[in-house]
């Protein structure tokens, strides 16, 4: 098991107080608290080897050029990547996706279909659709239960030789559902079809496997991992990205420009135009290491046992409904108090220092499923406690008291 204690005192935005009540920082899904650690890493860089990389003969520019690619290794190790060139940093989530999305331009027509879930992030829907208004393609859904989970068995009804990209979460960040990608990753092969993992919510609780479960595409962010905002990564298969178009044109994705004609970098170069954020990618390595020190395997058994403990004291209150209730899904509860808005149970809360998230989550789509405005989400990581859980509870039972 993890010492809590230890843990909790390496973060130090979890010894302040809120509205005159110690931090219960409950808003995982949305960002991840940083450790001294981390803090002190994007400090270092600034104080010690600004400068820009790749570019410079000078020693501070080949310093900060080789932190930056050993954290490139460092993710491609993570992620357990064939080549460090399939690792592209990116500016989080979105802009990978986006990268993608634009690529497939080129290569979709009128007849095409795209599929995503019932289940995804407004990133992971709209960059689709709008490659879809550009292309003729059309956008197809794979339902979802009431469980919160997909429905394989309509998954394969869609998938067809038309199909040529699926894009689906790994886990659901308005419910915690962790989907079966293996099997889905499998199925979109087998009719010839491409397929991304949004990995934004999966990476904080497990570590993923790119070659193992060959995904064409798997992208996430660096803030839900303990690491700077601003920061993500893009990971592809060495043909897809050699296949696709860059994504933006400028400095370093360059070998040669005329004004008759440019030709494109190689890999990763390629989609990495313009001056990055040196320091976050440089110190988003910093995080894996942290996390891999701490252990996955601790951090999953250990939030399961949050998750579980959380479940059974939020069913203890009259009239709360859990939305999501997946065989398998992680430290996310969406949950609500029956005749209440999910706002207003937010709003009493925070006055006792808890942090919440409210509302559609990003996820409307999945709201409209249940015909509810939002929820209230509960979202743990292994720095939270049993008693932080414990405090939660009995603030809801008061600002429901409040409210009915």
């Amino acid at each position: 098991m993890l010492d809590i204690h230890k843990i909790r005192a390496e973060f130090p935005i979890l010894s302040q107080k809120i509205n005159g009540k110690p931090l219960v920082y409950f808003d995982n899904g949305a960002t991840s608290q940083k450790p001294q650690i981390v803090i002190d890493a994007i400090s270092k860089y600034y104080t010690e080897i600004n400068a820009n990389i790749h570019r410079g003969v000078h020693t501070l520019s080949q310093m900060a050029t080789d932190a930056y690619e050993v954290s490139r290794k460092k993710i491609q190790q993570h992620i357990n990547a064939k080549h460090a060139h399939e690792v592209i940093f990116t500016s989080g989530t979105t802009h990978s996706i986006n990268a993608v999305a634009n690529g497939f331009t080129s290569s979709l027509k009128a007849g095409d279909e795209v599929l995503v879930s019932a289940l995804e992030h407004h990133s992971n829907i709209v960059p689709w659709q709008m490659l879809c208004e550009r292309t003729g393609a059309t956008l197809k859904v794979i339902p979802m239960n009431q469980d919160g989970e997909l429905i394989q068995s309509e998954y394969e009804k869609l998938l067809s030789t038309n199909t040529k990209i699926v894009a689906v979460n790994h886990i659901s960040n308005a419910l915690g559902t962790i989907n079966p990608i293996a099997e889905m990753i499998q199925k979109a092969h087998t009719v010839g079809a491409a397929i991304l993992i949004d990995g934004a919510q999966a990476v904080p609780h497990l570590k993923p496997d790119v070659q193992k479960l060959d995904c064409d595409f798997y992208v996430f962010s660096g803030h839900k991992i303990c690491g700077p905002t601003g920061t993500g990564i893009l990971y592809g298969k060495e043909a897809w990205l050699n296949k696709l178009p860059p994504y933006q044109g400028g400095g370093e994705m360059i070998a040669t420009v005329t004004f008759e004609k440019t030709t494109y970098a190689d890999l990763p170069h390629k989609f990495e135009a313009g001056t990055p954020n040196i320091a976050g990618g440089i110190v988003l390595g910093t995080a894996i290491d942290y996390l891999n020190n701490i252990g996955f395997e601790n951090i999953a058994e250990y939030e399961h046992l949050l998750l579980e403990y959380a479940t059974q004291k939020l069913l203890e209150i009259d009239g709360l409904k859990i939305f999501g209730t997946a065989k398998q899904k992680t430290s996310v509860i969406s949950f609500n108090i029956e005749g209440i808005h999910p706002y207003d149970i937010g709003t009493i809360i925070d006055k006792k220092g808890i942090a919440v998230r409210t509302g559609h989550h990003c996820a409307q789509p999945i709201m409209d499923f249940y015909k509810i405005p939002g929820t209230i989400r509960a979202s743990f990581a292994f720095y939270n406690t049993k008693e932080e859980i414990d405090i939660m509870v009995d603030a809801i039972q008061k600002a429901k008291a409040m409210l009915i």
